[in-house]
């Protein structure tokens, strides 16, 4: 065997000239947080990058699962990489808003209905839906252009994002046409922190209000007491889908700033006003800590560990005739959730009840939203297996569980 060279970088040892050639993925995975976990804002957190590259080299799968939004998946992991300096792939990325693509299939498909959709950035929100193979994508901006009476506090002189034309004109209030050749939304979605609240609220309240979607009718069913919900939202109004719940997340300032939680909170609490408390706001939302994203994410790292293994399988030239199913696969038993946020990435984590029997072990790090003076008390779901210092010292930790080793050829020894 040949001389290997052993070099240290941050705290990892590993012999440097070992690859993943012929190298069967172990029976555990890692599921990243971003922001607060590999990176500050825009800045690697130290040691993050030297712990991606390593589960590359020794293919340990891994994805990266974030609240987070706003970018097509080809362009953040294309931001990402470039950031950490390391190889990665929509293959194993999941954000907030990556699960709304089931949303194309099925039978109550959405694929070639008309979608309201905002964010950050009311362009970059259609392009992602767009990209996804959504049809027929609206934004509150072109509402806003069609009929600036809709938003008495704006100008249409100081109103600078970009909007397109509407697929079909608003109703008027007019019963001279049909209420059928009139826009109709029949679904709203905020892929991530919405800018402009006051105008994408009283949008959002229009069409939880209208009848059937159509903006600027006014359902005959609301405050009817012999209606469930008292007749809110019980005549065909679009659905109303959020990314994630977060309220707060680690950026610049020294504080946790606000995010799509607290726009959520506000439109609920505005809902409960307008309703005078009588009805619920009923709204779909995915992201950390929900079942769904968390089922999600573990299909995309079932498809991925796949990927890896056929990968390791090829590179090392041997013959497998059946490499599909998982019964050729060592089965995956842990998945390790590396998150800053005790109210998303680990209560998610231990609460996930995994259709293929795999343990979700989480793991706090210091290094985002929580820390031991502003944080609170990791109590119950929020309470993590276990809190270390960053990245580096969480793979650590959870490689010390699993005992890992990489043998004969030369593998990582924990210092």
């Amino acid at each position: 065997m040949a001389s290997l060279r052993r070099r240290r970088q941050r705290g990892l040892a590993w012999y440097s000239g070992v690859t993943a050639e012929g190298r069967e993925p172990p029976s555990f995975a890692f599921a990243f947080d971003i922001d607060g976990v590999l990176l500050h804002v825009s800045k690697p957190i130290p040691g993050a990058a030297e712990v991606l590259r390593f589960l590359n080299d020794y293919n340990i799968p891994f994805i990266l699962l974030t609240n987070g939004g706003g970018k097509h998946e080809t362009e953040r992991v294309k931001d990402l990489g470039e950031k950490l300096g390391v190889r990665l792939s929509t293959d194993n990325f999941v954000q907030s808003h990556t699960p709304f693509r089931e949303l194309l299939e099925g039978p109550d498909s959405l694929r070639n209905k008309t979608v309201l959709v905002t964010g950050s950035d009311y362009e970059k929100c259609r392009a992602i839906f767009k990209g996804y193979g959504f049809k027929n994508v609206v934004t509150p901006a072109d509402i806003y252009a069609a009929d600036p009476t809709i938003f008495p506090f704006q100008t249409v002189s100081t109103f600078t994002a970009p909007s397109q034309p509407l697929p079909k004109p608003l109703y008027n209030g007019s019963t001279t046409s049909s209420l059928s050749s009139h826009l109709k939304i029949d679904a709203m979605f905020v892929l991530n922190d919405p800018r402009d609240w006051a105008l994408d609220m009283q949008i959002f309240t229009d069409l939880l209000l209208s009848s059937q979607g159509y903006l600027g009718t006014y359902s005959a069913h609301n405050n009817d007491r012999s209606r469930p919900n008292h007749g809110f939202q019980q005549d065909g109004q679009p659905r109303l889908y959020f990314s994630n719940a977060d309220l707060f997340w680690s950026a610049n300032y020294h504080l946790p700033r606000l995010g799509q939680g607290a726009f959520q909170a506000a439109l609920r609490g505005l809902w409960r006003r307008i309703t005078e408390g009588k009805a619920e706001l009923q709204a779909i939302t995915i992201g950390k800590p929900h079942a769904d994203t968390y089922r999600f994410a573990e299909r995309v790292l079932a498809s991925h560990r796949r990927q890896v293994m056929l990968l390791g399988r090829r590179n090392g030239a041997q013959e497998h005739d059946h490499v599909e199913g998982e019964t050729q696969m060592m089965k995956l038993k842990t998945v390790y959730m590396i998150g800053d946020n005790p109210e998303s990435d680990i209560a998610g984590a231990n609460g996930h009840a995994s259709e293929g029997g795999a343990e979700w072990v989480s793991v706090l790090v210091k290094t985002g939203v929580w820390n031991e003076t502003r944080g609170g008390r990791l109590e119950g779901v929020f309470r993590p297996r276990a809190v270390v210092e960053n990245v580096m010292a969480a793979v650590k930790w959870a490689l010390r569980r699993e005992g890992w080793r990489q043998g004969e050829e030369g593998g990582k020894e924990l210092e």
